[in-house]
């Protein structure tokens, strides 16, 4: 074996097994699973929760359409809520009505006055609540006001009441045959995007702070006299990234064993396929390669964690903009702005994959994306050896951009 390449492995050995071994490791690959699974837990229960007001209450002088307006709030997907109809609309009652939404004791969470107008014409609405914000039981009442309204005016101009009933079922947009999983995949998308998106940067950011750690010792001046800087840059990066690999891993097979163990009551279609994974493990090492060179050029260039933490948004940007766009993307995996970052080197390894989950980018854009982020590597890799060669050798002052600039042209 060629002596740099024993180096290289010398010191991604070394660097593996020194995180893997430290107590942060074990803590955080437990931690991190459970808290994960708490937020997706709490956020279930909240989305259960919902505009899932329980006492509502309906005021007008059309009967009838009191009636349907009950049915559509009791079929809707609002649970099963008490409405109270007040119909014909006696005097005194929204009086009645608002010091029950005033009173604390009281569980109404708002009423709904519909106001006939000239015969012929749509009523008017208006929606009392107790809490303003709470704008999803808003637009259900909304939508139940609205399909009663239309049920009444079918049956007005004489169509049979099967007819009506036929009319008015909810459309189910599943492929004929098949089961829907819309759903699952936009929340894989989401889970996978953010996976990579943390392990990318905390692990990129903890090669920056491993070199500041061993300039501040000066550990380097002792390694140097036997294993050239370049060898030591890649030893760091590869044992660095096995960790984050090993860690993902972990959490994984955490995640399949969950599945299985609730296998009865979960969608299984929310994991990625076997395709999807082994492209999650390409895009993650090409963004780790791509993001911890530019994060070891940092870490070089500075004498410190507070002097990095002024620099580390030089690291954050692009990822802080592929989070702006995430939502377009995974909307419009095939549109124009999730083609462009899907290009752009340095959003690539988010969106692109994001893509692979939602969309359906061609073989040929897939490996195109994956070229030019091989390409950008390593043209950053040979500027941020460059840094790295000289920058962990010096102290003190932090280097302008003249200086780096000197210090590419000495390498």
């Amino acid at each position: 074996m060629p002596s740099s390449l024993s180096n290289i492995l010398l010191i991604a050995r070394r660097e593996y097994l020194e995180r893997v071994r430290a107590k942060s490791f074990v803590v955080m690959t437990i931690l991190i699973p459970v808290v994960m699974g708490a937020l997706i837990g709490g956020a279930a229960m909240m989305n259960r929760n919902l505009g899932s007001a329980s006492h509502l209450a309906v005021v007008t002088d059309d009967t009838v359409f009191a009636n349907n307006l009950q049915t559509e709030l009791t079929n809707s997907d609002m649970g099963k809520p008490q409405i109270d109809v007040h119909s014909p609309a006696e005097p005194g009652v929204r009086d009645h009505l608002d010091a029950q939404l005033k009173d604390k004791h009281e569980k109404l969470d708002g009423y709904l006055v519909v106001t006939p107008t000239a015969a012929g014409q749509r009523p008017s609405f208006e929606w009392v609540p107790r809490v303003k914000s709470d704008i999803v039981t808003r637009s259900r009442v909304a939508s139940a006001a609205r399909a009663a309204y239309t049920r009444e005016q079918l049956s007005h101009d004489g169509m049979a009441a099967s007819t009506v009933n036929e009319l008015m079922q909810p459309v189910d947009l599943s492929p004929k045959g098949k089961e829907d999983h819309t759903n699952a995949a936009v929340a894989s998308a989401y889970g996978m995007y953010f996976l990579m998106y943390f392990v990318i940067l905390f692990y990129g950011m903890n090669v920056a702070r491993s070199i500041i750690e061993e300039k501040t010792s000066r550990i380097f001046e002792v390694l140097l006299a036997t294993i050239q800087p370049e060898e030591m840059l890649a030893g760091k990066m590869l044992g660095v990234g096995a960790v984050g690999l090993t860690q993902v891993g972990i959490w994984l097979v955490i995640a399949l064993a969950a599945f299985k163990i609730q296998v009865a009551g979960l969608d299984l279609h929310v994991l990625p396929t076997a395709p999807q994974a082994a492209l999650f493990v390409v895009f993650f090492l090409l963004g780790y390669m791509l993001y911890s060179s530019i994060a070891a050029a940092l870490g070089a260039m500075n004498n410190s964690e507070q002097e990095l933490q002024q620099m580390q948004m030089i690291m954050m940007l692009p990822l802080i903009i592929s989070s702006v766009v995430i939502f377009k993307v995974i909307t419009d995996p095939n549109g124009p702005i999730a083609r462009v970052f899907s290009y752009i080197p340095f959003t690539t390894p988010l969106i692109m994959y994001t893509r692979v989950i939602v969309g359906n980018p061609t073989p040929v854009e897939v490996i195109g994306s994956i070229i030019g982020l091989v390409v950008t590597i390593l043209a950053v890799l040979w500027v941020a050896s460059r840094i790295y060669r000289v920058g962990i050798l010096m102290y003190g002052k932090k280097p302008n951009l003249p200086e780096i600039l000197r210090w590419l042209k000495y390498s």
